[in-house]
């Protein structure tokens, strides 16, 4: 089992979600997140005044899937969704996963998917 964890930007999360769903990928958790990365942050004026935003807006969205096979198809659509080719698109982080429960039944691992 896998479980993928991606940083995008937040104006693309219905791109993501429905590239998730046409792939098969049902089930999601999303979180909105604050961070930065090699942007930095940045400078903004709000009534004559500068100040700096340190950390941005984004959304983090997380999915667990049953095989490599499966995360390999949720991150291509993840990345070809949420690409925008401008800084800050995000990152994409998978890992293994090695037990799960689905509390309502008590089923676990792949049957809790």
């Amino acid at each position: 089992m896998k479980k993928i964890e991606a940083i995008i930007k937040p104006f693309k999360l219905e791109d993501v979600k429905e590239a998730l769903v046409e792939a098969g990928i049902e089930g999601m958790t999303i979180s909105e997140v604050k961070g930065y990365g090699r942007q930095q942050g940045h400078s903004e004026l709000y009534r004559g005044a500068e100040y700096v935003v340190e950390f941005i807006p984004k959304v983090k969205i997380e999915i667990v899937v049953s095989s490599q096979e499966y995360a390999d198809i949720a991150v291509e659509a993840i990345k070809s969704s949420a690409h925008t080719g401008k800084i800050g698109d995000g990152k994409i982080f998978v890992s293994d996963i090695s037990h799960v429960v689905r509390v309502r039944t008590g089923e676990i691992d792949e049957d809790a998917l």
